[in-house]
């Protein structure tokens, strides 16, 4: 049985302690897409050269999106083939994306295709995918003696007011997810 923590700064976090860390592949091409655009824009309209410029960016999205891709699968097979039962937590994406700092960085990370490719090949390698409630609060809660308090996103460690437990916070919140099953 396995937690699955998905964030930002690390893409998934396991309740094993592994830790699957984010490439961002949008924001290791946003240059060259940038001057792909920009190259696009100041062509003329209908003519060869702005056809050559169109499919050139359209090249570099296909290839964003294929890392992308590329990566979730790795991760999702890995989960699949390893694991009996898998515990994800349902995140609310379009909300998330709502947030204009963090909406590029969201949606780079493809928590929804996560998902998708999660439970059609838990049904191919016969495992469990376990959708956690999303008001679950699997961040907030210390997973060592069970005591809920408030987290700011800008805290990166749990430091429970309770019992005086330090731990990452995204491995204290797949640890929960785990325990969620047994509950």
């Amino acid at each position: 049985m396995v937690g699955v923590d998905l964030g930002i700064k690390e893409l998934a976090t396991l309740s094993t302690g592994v830790v699957f860390p984010n490439p961002k592949h949008y924001q290791t091409h946003l240059a060259k897409l940038k001057r792909l655009s920009k190259i696009l824009a100041r062509k003329v309209k209908s003519s060869k050269n702005r056809y050559k410029a169109k499919i050139q960016l359209a090249r570099c999205h296909a290839k964003v999106a294929n890392l992308r891709k590329n990566t979730l699968d790795q991760i999702t097979t890995y989960l699949c083939k390893n694991h009996a039962t898998i515990v994800v937590e349902d995140l609310k994406i379009s909300g998330m994306l709502s947030n204009h700092k963090l909406a590029q960085v969201i949606a780079d990370c493809g928590f929804h295709e996560f998902k998708r490719q999660l439970e059609y090949k838990a049904k191919k390698f016969g495992c469990e995918v376990i959708i956690a409630d999303r008001w679950f609060p699997s961040s907030k809660t210390c997973s060592n003696c069970g005591h809920i308090q408030d987290m700011p996103l800008k805290e990166r460690t749990y430091n429970c007011l309770s019992c005086g437990h330090s731990m990452d916070r995204d491995l204290n919140a797949a640890i929960n997810l785990s325990r969620l099953v047994k509950a």
